[in-house]
């Protein structure tokens, strides 16, 4: 049951994720039609069997005015694999802003990347080429579907026609 289903738009364009509770409710209350199922589970009842949700299309269309992803400290984690940009070290992870706050560096995604304690202290009040470091992706702001696709950790074999291939960001 804690399986996640993608929601797809009237239009087939990818809208969210949510779970499968919510999203058999949706297909059962005739909201939203369903366009894949599991074909390895079946949900049950005591009389009935139904077919698993993995993609769903709602019935009616919902106006999204921002597709965007939420800047969050989660999700520059996320978008950088949880590794330090610097020296590829996994634990003591920290934010660190690529033009330092005190150069006016922005809080945005195009200049917040993933770092180890010791790299941002290393680092300190200078930038990159200043400090002699070298970064092993540019920071990015990742699109809605590509952060579906790449950084949700879930990506159904099914959702590929919809949200495309998971690919590797090319710098």
């Amino acid at each position: 049951m804690s399986r996640k289903v993608l929601v797809l738009n009237q239009d087939y364009s990818a809208l969210t994720i949510c779970s499968m509770p919510k999203a058999f409710l949706l297909v059962y209350l005739n909201k939203a039609e369903l366009v894949a199922e599991s074909t390895t589970e079946k949900l049950h009842s005591i009389s009935q069997t139904f077919p698993f949700p993995s993609v769903i299309r709602l019935n009616r269309y919902v106006y999204f005015p921002y597709k965007g992803v939420m800047l969050s400290r989660q999700n520059i984690f996320k978008r950088d694999d949880n590794m330090c940009q610097y020296c590829g070290s996994k634990d003591h992870l920290t934010l660190d802003h690529v033009m330092p706050k005190s150069r006016q560096g922005r809080t945005s995604w195009d200049n917040l990347t993933t770092a180890c304690k010791y790299c941002n202290s290393k680092k300190g009040d200078h930038t990159p080429e200043e400090a002699g470091m070298t970064l092993k992706r540019r920071p990015f702001k990742p699109s809605f579907v590509m952060f579906l696709r790449n950084f949700s950790g879930i990506l159904d074999q099914q959702w590929i026609p919809f949200v495309g291939s998971k690919m590797e960001q090319i710098v």
